[in-house]
């Protein structure tokens, strides 16, 4: 019987309904988007760590986890120094920049890094050769709508790209390192340095040995950096989405609120009949809360259903970024609009179950 009363009042106001039931959904959609953007860039930047292939990384003191470089601090002589060390098989270092995008660009050299990662696996062309050329990944290339033989602008010059590769390596976009260091002032310096060892079961005895030589460096496994490529390591990220999840409740709250209280107003005499006939104020309440949950179960169902279309026009139109959506993420949404629109429905549910059901009936 309530739940028949429930559906006759949600079907009696489709344009209240399905604007109730989309206030949830856009508060779903904004929670999944960005939080779903936050992890997926973060998730590819693991990937593209991963995709090197070493076993350790060093960086300067300065350099924050998680975050590009746009500095090199460390002497490009390490690198010839750890190559020669009996645990290492392969030593490479390189120039990274980060870009206002978030995106790397990154200075190797291409044959030092083939031996440590195996190499760039091209789609179309070859490797860079000259100075000002460059090779880029295929996600970047589509962004950009680059071809091999087409110019692209870095740093106000013009680089020619020489070659498309797949993604997942280290970075989008690869330029000469001697040529980076040259533009940035990096003269005979590195951002960071990556070793392959030839027992990677060794790898924190070699830690060990290398903070004694750079006690000022930040040495890292790469299971332990990226592992702390997360959203709580990076400054100002957490709270960004705490932000937005607070505003989205928000949003969800005051047009829940009002959409009930709305409804209790224009059913006044039928609250009235339904005291009169010995309803309880506890029978009122759940009568309100009931269409309350079941409006926020179709616009959690909605927004869900609308993240996904959201994402792939996202990726669509912007490849670079990535965006996650995580099925934990869609009961942590899912919790957060029933909370917002059950503390919106409240206020209304309590004002219905203390009407007097003499007035209400009088009222017009």
């Amino acid at each position: 019987m309530v739940n028949r009363l429930v559906w006759q009042n949600l079907l009696h106001r489709p344009v209240r309904t399905l604007l109730s039931v989309a206030a949830v959904a856009v508060e779903v959609v904004l929670i999944l988007i960005v939080v779903g953007l936050s992890q997926g860039m973060l998730e590819e930047s693991q990937r593209r760590a991963r995709g090197v292939g070493a076993d350790i990384l060093i960086r300067p003191s300065t350099s924050q986890v998680a975050m590009g470089l746009s500095s090199a601090e460390l002497s490009q002589k390490l690198v010839d120094l750890f190559a020669d060390m009996p645990s290492v098989q392969a030593a490479a270092g390189t120039t990274v920049y980060l870009f206002p995008n978030l995106q790397t660009i990154t200075g190797v050299d291409l044959e030092s890094f083939s031996r440590l990662s195996g190499g760039l696996k091209y789609l179309a062309g070859g490797p860079f050769g000259d100075p000002y050329e460059a090779v880029v990944d295929e996600v970047w290339a589509r962004q950009n709508r680059l071809g091999v033989g087409s110019t692209t602008e870095i740093w106000n010059r013009q680089f020619r790209v020489t070659g498309i590769v797949e993604p997942g390596k280290l970075s989008r976009v690869f330029i000469p390192m001697a040529t980076m260091q040259d533009l940035l002032g990096w003269k005979g310096k590195l951002s960071q340095i990556y070793l392959k060892l030839r027992r990677p079961e060794e790898t924190p005895s070699v830690i060990a040995e290398l903070n004694r030589l750079l006690p000022a460096a930040k040495i890292y496994s790469m299971e332990e950096f990226t592992s702390l490529i997360s959203i709580h390591n990076i400054g100002g990220l957490s709270q960004f989405i705490t932000v937005i999840i607070g505003l989205a409740v928000t949003v969800g709250f005051l047009v829940v609120m009002l959409a009930m209280y709305t409804a209790i107003l224009e059913r006044t005499r039928e609250i009235g009949i339904l005291k009169s006939l010995g309803a309880s104020r506890l029978y009122i309440v759940g009568v309100v809360m009931r269409e309350t949950l079941l409006l926020t179960a179709l616009g959690i169902g909605a927004g869900i259903l609308l993240s996904f279309a959201a994402s792939a026009a996202i990726q669509k139109s912007y490849p670079i970024l990535t965006v996650t959506l995580h099925r934990d993420w869609w009961l942590y949404a899912g919790l957060i609009a029933v909370g917002g629109a059950g503390l919106g429905a409240l206020y209304p549910a309590a004002r219905a179950a203390a009407q007097d059901p003499i007035a209400a009936l009088a009222y017009e």
